[in-house]
């Protein structure tokens, strides 16, 4: 799984006693994530796995034991356009996480939006340009959106990404390899 970000995009409004998160995931926002390492979501990358109406959540902090909203419980709405993955969510301050969450945002400690999804086959499109690889995501399954304290993208940040094609695999396979946990 891959996971993606997007700086100052999380917004929370109290409205008639809920308390609702609106954030944007922009598309088509190159970033560099590590030197000569570049990286683009391209418009509408996730857009399958949306239309398909498939159980998506919202977590704090890539953790699927912090849930703060999914689709599936009506907390959760995602609208995938050709600018930017819009997503609200209705968050209830029922567990001591969502509380922590909101907390952190309020004191601008979580400002971030980050995406974890996994690549499908031929949804990837490698290039050079000059001594930079840059990498477009054109098609993913987009499995979980979190709330983040430092996304990688200027716009949506990144802080690890998988760089193998399916040609190239890492030398080590073990589990200790830190490494392989970013791996689609």
């Amino acid at each position: 799984m891959l996971w993606g970000g997007n700086l100052g995009q999380l917004e929370i409004r109290a409205e008639g006693g809920a308390t609702r998160l609106v954030a944007r995931f922009p598309y088509n926002a190159e970033t560099e994530l590590a030197p000569g390492r570049r990286e683009v979501i391209a418009p509408r990358a996730f857009a399958d796995r949306i239309e398909a109406g498939g159980e998506i959540h919202l977590l704090f902090g890539h953790d699927y034991n912090r849930p703060l909203a999914s689709t599936t419980a009506g907390t959760l709405s995602l609208r995938d356009t050709d600018d930017a993955l819009e997503i609200r969510a209705e968050l209830d301050g029922g567990t001591s996480w969502s509380r922590d969450f909101l907390a952190a945002h309020a004191g601008g400690l979580i400002r971030g939006l980050s995406p974890g999804f996994q690549v499908l086959a031929g949804g990837e499109r490698i290039e050079r340009r000059g001594n930079d690889t840059v990498r477009t995501i054109t098609s993913a399954s987009l499995r979980e959106l979190s709330a983040v304290t430092r996304p990688a993208y200027p716009t949506a940040q990144i802080e690890a990404r998988a760089w193998e094609t399916h040609q190239d695999r890492q030398p080590y396979r073990g589990l200790v390899n830190p490494l392989n946990r970013w791996r689609a």
